[in-house]
């Protein structure tokens, strides 16, 4: 998916070194067997005391880069904007009601199309391979200006027409009463139309193209898969939310981002874990306590919550990512997808891309 950015990818990433409380735990109990007892543990909290600090400084550090980095970009935006591609589509955040409108407006135009005769299509943008468009200055792919015309009168087209038109219309219904399903909800509300889950899917993205909004605008989510815990806290539909506080699993990161505000954190970076099992490992172990951070993982392929959480906090926050991801063409692809975005939510890559992870952990 990913296979045309890689040379891009592996040229800007930046590994960063931190030392580890394990390699300094091991370092202390060395210099603890030559010694008395008591010193040997004096000295040993005293090296993770010193290992915490390095990793404090230097998070502080790509703290200050990033924030500068920021400053530097926003005073550079005019002439950063006359290197972009022009009649490129990028969506926005939508209110449910802007979002109805753009529905009953289309239908609209469809109505005046069937009253005169013609049938009827849509004008859809294109999201094929072929439209995807990398923009170095942004380090994320958006989509391109090729569109696509959807007719039912087309003899190819017309059962994906009536796939599109279903789901405007259930889509509809689910605004107007203010609230969220999910894909698989949506899929079993007309099994027989849709056949199966991934006509119903992609029709999704064609609908939040030819709106102008987010998917997440379409009130409709998929299911659970991030955990996050840590040093961080937030409001969730009016539920105060503690992650220092959620167990040893952590929290579940909602598929309702929109649901968040009053984000707040004393972390000192995020850190962003490919397995759940060493998510796992670090949050059993209150990780965030001697390291002040907040952990994620989507355990893998990132979902689109995890990945609009994460654009998100660190967006709010201004703290450093570090990535922990396995050092293989796996690994890189999920990081890549944090980073860059992914083809299928091209459109959306302004709010679902994370730029700048610093690769964490061992490599050949």
């Amino acid at each position: 998916e990913n296979r045309g950015q890689e040379h891009l990818f592996h040229h800007r990433i930046q590994p960063v070194c931190i030392a580890t409380m394990s390699s300094s735990s091991s370092a202390a109990r060395k210099r603890g067997r030559s010694s008395a007892p008591d010193s040997g543990h004096k000295k040993r909290d005293t090296s993770a005391a010193t290992d915490s600090e390095q990793v404090l400084v230097k998070c502080r550090e790509l703290r200050d880069e990033l924030r500068n980095k920021k400053l530097s970009a926003s005073s550079e935006a005019s002439e950063v904007t006359t290197n972009i591609p022009k009649n490129i589509v990028e969506v926005a955040e939508l209110s449910s009601h802007q979002v109805i409108q753009g529905i009953e407006n289309v239908a609209l135009e469809i109505a005046h199309q069937v009253l005169n005769k013609q049938g009827f299509s849509m004008d859809i943008p294109s999201r094929a391979s072929s439209n995807q468009v990398y923009v170095k200055e942004w380090d994320r792919i958006v989509l391109g200006e090729k569109r696509s015309s959807r007719k039912f009168l087309n003899v190819k087209e017309a059962r994906k027409s009536a796939i599109t038109l279903r789901v405007m219309q259930l889509l509809h219904a689910v605004l107007s009463k203010e609230i969220h399903i999910t894909k698989r909800d949506l899929f079993y509300t007309d099994v027989k139309l849709f056949v199966d889950q991934s006509d119903s899917d992609g029709v999704l993205d064609d609908v939040a193209t030819m709106i102008g909004c987010t998917r997440s605008n379409l009130h409709v989510v998929a299911s659970d898969k991030g955990l996050v815990v840590g040093r961080i806290q937030f409001t969730e539909d009016g539920d105060y939310i503690d992650c220092t506080k959620m167990g040893v699993g952590g929290k579940a990161i909602p598929p309702y981002i929109d649901k968040i505000t009053d984000i707040t954190s004393d972390a000192e970076f995020v850190l962003l874990v490919e397995k759940e099992a060493a998510y796992m490992r670090m949050a059993e172990d209150r990780f965030y306590h001697r390291y002040p951070c907040i952990i994620i993982t989507a355990k893998g392929q990132p979902d689109v919550a995890t990945r609009m959480f994460l654009s998100r906090i660190t967006s709010e926050l201004e703290i450093p990512v570090l990535g922990l991801v396995d050092s293989d063409p796996y690994g890189l692809k999920i990081l890549s997808v944090y980073m860059s975005g992914s083809k299928n939510m091209s459109y959306d890559s302004a709010s679902l891309t994370t730029p700048d992870i610093q690769w964490l952990g061992l490599r050949p």
